[in-house]
């Protein structure tokens, strides 16, 4: 009998070992599956924090210093454009007899000056050309209101009375060309900058045509 129980205590103890066996066995596995499940989930989070990264990343870039074939077509038009206003604007202070012609020519040097600078400078960094000082090559006149170089010639050789009428009309035609060059990079211009001195010309110049026009109904 004592040998018997001693066979059925063995069975059970054994049964019991077996039993809690299994038990850690398939708590190990839920633990290894939640290890998988957790590995599992890394990547996708890591993925996740990339995505989040590079658009970040590609914000800060097209807030930067994004830009597109027509942020490089107007910094290289208005260069010489501006070029060429600068140069009708040097004509004044020896040829104009209004006084307020003269100031109009001194405030278009002093904003279009700094203004081919900066323009300049972005096509630089943009690995792009820079026209060629003195580069008003008359193939580009009539485009946006580029005078010929007959036009400049007989500005050049105009004075008093004279010369105010034709530099203000000159001007005026110089101007809305350059008003119409700028409302194309606003529309498809994707450089911030850019878009934001397209605005500031559009402004400036409007008002000048303005009292241009205003000035030529005096005379």
């Amino acid at each position: 009998m004592t040998c018997k129980r001693s066979l059925v205590r063995r069975s059970a103890a054994v049964a019991a070992a077996g039993a809690a066996a299994l038990v850690l066995a398939a708590c190990g596995g839920d633990g290894d599956g939640s290890a998988g499940h957790g590995d599992h989930n890394a990547p996708a989070s890591s993925s996740a924090s990339a995505s989040a990264s590079a658009s970040a990343s590609a914000s800060a870039s097209a807030s930067q210093g994004q830009h597109n074939a027509a942020d490089v077509a107007f910094a290289k038009g208005m260069i010489p454009h501006h070029r060429q206003a600068v140069e009708m604007a040097g004509l004044a202070p020896d040829r104009a007899r209004s006084a307020e012609v003269r100031k109009l020519a001194v405030d278009i040097k002093k904003a279009q000056g700094p203004e081919i600078k900066t323009l300049s400078g972005w096509l630089t960094s943009w690995g792009e050309e820079v026209p060629a000082e003195g580069a008003m090559d008359h193939s580009s006149h009539g485009m946006g209101g580029m005078m010929t170089a007959e036009e400049m010639n007989r500005l050049e050789d105009a004075s008093g009375k004279a010369f105010d009428t034709a530099f203000m009309e000159m001007m005026i035609k110089h101007h809305e060309g350059a008003v119409e060059m700028a409302k194309t990079e606003q529309s498809d211009g994707a450089h911030g900058p850019a878009k934001k001195m397209a605005g500031e010309i559009i402004t400036s110049q409007s008002a000048e045509i303005e009292q241009m026009n205003q000035l030529l109904g005096k005379d």
